[in-house]
């Protein structure tokens, strides 16, 4: 796969996955955010597990409340989800 044909590949995943598990309006707007991203992008670039990740969304089409397990950047992303709950509660 040509190197920028990965690129969008993978951001279409990482925008999915953030849609699928409710954090696509929810990323918090602080200051480290886009390092965060920016980290969190490459992860994903990097990933070797692209066809579980498909595999994955695909089965939670209806959406998810947490990230996939093996994803790279599961913690990042539940991090923002326990965030939203706290918000939710406070």
């Amino acid at each position: 796969m040509r190197w920028m044909d990965r690129m969008n590949e993978r951001a279409e995943l990482m925008g999915r996955m953030l849609k699928t598990i409710g954090a696509t309006d929810h990323i918090p707007s602080y200051l480290s955010t886009g390092m965060e991203l920016r980290a969190a992008s490459q992860r994903c670039l990097q990933c070797s597990c692209s066809d579980e990740c498909k595999d994955w969304l695909s089965t939670h089409d209806e959406g998810a409340d947490k990230p996939m397990p093996s994803c790279p950047n599961a913690d990042l992303f539940q991090s923002w989800l326990d965030d939203i709950q706290v918000q939710k509660s406070g």
